[in-house]
């Protein structure tokens, strides 16, 4: 049997990690990689998403053999990137700029192993209530949005605030599974081991 590589999760988030265990995967290491995040002048939130998680996969330090996954979710409103909010007065306003509207969550993937890199980003359309002042209140004081693209995410009380999507639940808490284990399998890291 051949070594299994090294696993190294470059993001700090809890919800990705809950999320590979999902698929029995549990990260050999995290390390969060440490880059510039604002968007470039004109960027639209694809592009910018796609850029964030190929730079994230290549900040991080690791053997040649080693396989590193990041990952990077942007929330859209048309054009408009709505990052992690700096505070609960832009939560707010993230809210109610996506009250009764309808909204896109871009995750993309990116799973380096030495000089190559495999790609996959993913758009979801997410449906959010209008919100009464009560329940914005409400939510901000739940300091569920802290840390969270757009000001909310949709596993935690906001799923209450959700009545519709259309594409992929996972991609929008933090990463699509369906698609980062066709990457994990495209760079040889045995999913499925244990398995005849």
């Amino acid at each position: 049997m051949t070594d299994i590589p090294r696993l190294i999760l470059g993001s700090g988030s809890p919800r990705r990690r809950e999320l590979l265990a999902q698929l029995g995967v549990v990260a050999d290491d995290i390390r969060p990689p440490d880059i510039d995040e604002d968007p470039r002048k004109g960027e639209l939130p694809r592009p910018y998403c796609v850029r964030l998680a190929r730079e994230k996969a290549l900040a991080i330090p690791s053997d040649p053999d080693d396989i590193v996954l990041s990952a990077d979710t942007t929330v859209a409103l048309g054009r408009r990137i709505l990052g992690k909010p700096a505070d609960a007065g832009e939560a707010e306003a993230f809210l109610r700029l996506m009250s009764g509207r309808r909204h896109k969550v871009i995750t993309a993937v990116a799973v380096r192993r030495g000089d190559r890199v495999w790609e996959r980003d993913v758009v979801t359309q997410v449906k959010m209530k209008s919100l009464s002042d009560v329940e914005i209140t409400a939510y901000l004081a739940s300091e569920d949005w802290r840390g969270k693209a757009g000001g909310y995410g949709i596993q935690g009380p906001a799923g209450a605030l959700i009545p519709w999507i259309s594409g992929s639940f996972t991609a929008v808490v933090g990463l699509p599974l369906a698609e980062t284990a066709n990457l994990l399998q495209a760079a040889c890291y045995p999913l499925y081991r244990g398995t005849k």
